[in-house]
């Protein structure tokens, strides 16, 4: 059963009985007629946070072993299920985890639902899959956590410097060490540090005490990054119309001598893996207005083929592809700005993924 119900957020839950009862309140919302959970509270005074027992109409039922939690970091939840799988009462056999908090991250998230653990945050993140009894819920809450406090954030991926760091996590393969990365990045060495700590609090790195950086994760990376980098949000960006169509365009781009500049989304990922013609050409100019009227560009509200970005990423026109004369984004670079772009290029930018991951000695260095 698949549900996409939302209900307000309110007020955030303090304690650890308020996160639980949160969570119950919203699987009681989500399941099917003839279907009962309720909280065992009189079980929450042992090492388990919290005991709660699910019932079928046909009196089948599962008891769920609740760790509760104000925050998840991705990187803690193998010692957490390990804790909670310990835990034993002598009435109950078999019992599923699940892990209940105030919020739980996107990469938390992928962790436990690729280890189909279920798991229900207070703004509705949901994911419960169960053969006996045979029930599915799965539903999304928010994807950011809508009560942090103000002041500089814990979790994020945001800047140029951590741009930096992933596109070189991302473009070179192998181990490195951080003073590698942070001369393969050319970012800061606290920037580089602070975002390698992130990743591997993501469980999207590993890095033993004093070791090299390892099992990069680099499509959960880019699709993590996404969340806090997009090309049309992180970046000032001009809709313009190529009056004959984008295949012109191009070739008047390839005429062009002495602009800066870089193609990406569909036409970068075009160039690796050919589908259907792009209908939206986007590009990073260091000088979008020189662009536009050396290409004789034409500013538009509405009905833009082209779309011209700059800003303070510099780290886009790095490890550039040339191609037939056109210069293209990394892959790297052209899935994220997929991945953010309008209309169906998200759709586009996880087509990229898939060929990225079938093909990653083309593209990794």
């Amino acid at each position: 059963m698949l549900t996409s119900g939302k209900v307000p957020f309110g007020e955030p839950p303090e304690r650890e009985i308020d996160v639980l009862r949160r969570a119950v309140a919203l699987v009681v919302d989500r399941l099917p007629a003839g279907w009962s959970i309720n909280l065992a509270e009189e079980e929450t005074g042992s090492r388990i946070d919290g005991v709660a027992n699910l019932v079928a109409p046909d009196g089948t039922r599962a008891t769920f072993f609740i760790e509760a939690k104000r925050s998840v970091i991705a990187g803690d939840l193998a010692s957490t299920l390990d804790q909670l799988r310990s835990y034993s009462l002598s009435h109950v056999e078999s019992p599923v985890p699940m892990i209940a908090a105030r919020y739980i991250g996107s990469s938390a998230r992928k962790w436990l639902e690729e280890r189909n653990l279920s798991y229900v945050d207070a703004t509705g993140n949901m994911h419960i899959s169960l053969e006996r009894p045979a029930i599915y819920l799965h539903d999304r809450g928010s994807d950011r956590d809508p009560w942090r406090g103000p002041g500089r954030p814990r979790g994020t991926l945001q800047g140029p410097p951590a741009a930096r760091v992933v596109r070189a996590l991302v473009d070179f393969a192998g181990s490195m060490t951080v003073p590698d990365l942070i001369r393969l990045s050319g970012a800061s060495t606290g920037a580089t540090y602070r975002v390698v700590d992130f990743l591997e609090r993501e469980a999207l790195v590993t890095r033993p005490r004093g070791g090299p950086i390892m099992d990069v994760k680099w499509r959960r990376i880019l699709e993590r990054w996404s969340e806090d980098y997009g090309f049309q949000r992180s970046n000032s960006v001009n809709a313009y119309l190529s009056p004959r169509g984008i295949p012109a365009f191009q070739e008047d781009l390839r005429e062009a001598s002495g602009l800066r500049y870089a193609l990406t989304g569909s036409l970068a990922a075009h160039r690796l893996a050919p589908h259907a013609p792009a209908r939206l050409a986007m590009l990073y100019a260091d000088d979008a207005e020189q662009l536009a009227r050396r290409l004789k560009l034409r500013p538009v509200e509405t009905g833009a083929n082209v779309l011209v970005a700059h800003g303070k990423y510099d780290v886009v026109f790095d490890r550039l592809a040339h191609d037939e004369g056109l210069l293209y984004v990394a892959p790297s670079q052209a899935a994220v700005d997929l991945l953010t772009g309008p209309g169906r290029t998200p759709a586009e930018g996880q087509e990229l993924l898939d060929w990225m991951e079938g093909h990653e000695r083309a593209w990794r260095r």
